[in-house]
């Protein structure tokens, strides 16, 4: 019979980060594309185009988390 595991509080941490990233990447993209609006006034171009970059790499960073926590998950079972 496999014993279930317990979930410990560093682990809801590391999994709380995990959305974390797509939240921050987002809110540098804007804050990045608004910035460079501002300065060669081509409002909303750059923050729209930022924003995407923010989505793209919020996403990159919440698959790496979740694929370091899935192989360490993997690991530990072994």
């Amino acid at each position: 019979m496999k014993q279930k595991k317990k979930f410990s509080l560093s682990e809801g941490f590391s999994v709380g980060t995990i959305g974390l990233h797509l939240v921050s990447g987002i809110i540098v993209g804007v804050f990045v594309g608004y910035m460079l609006d501002k300065f060669f006034k081509t409002s909303p171009w750059l923050t729209i185009i930022f924003f995407f970059f923010g989505v793209a790499a919020g996403f990159y960073n919440m698959y790496k988390d979740a694929k370091r926590y899935i192989e360490k998950e993997e690991k530990e079972e072994d």
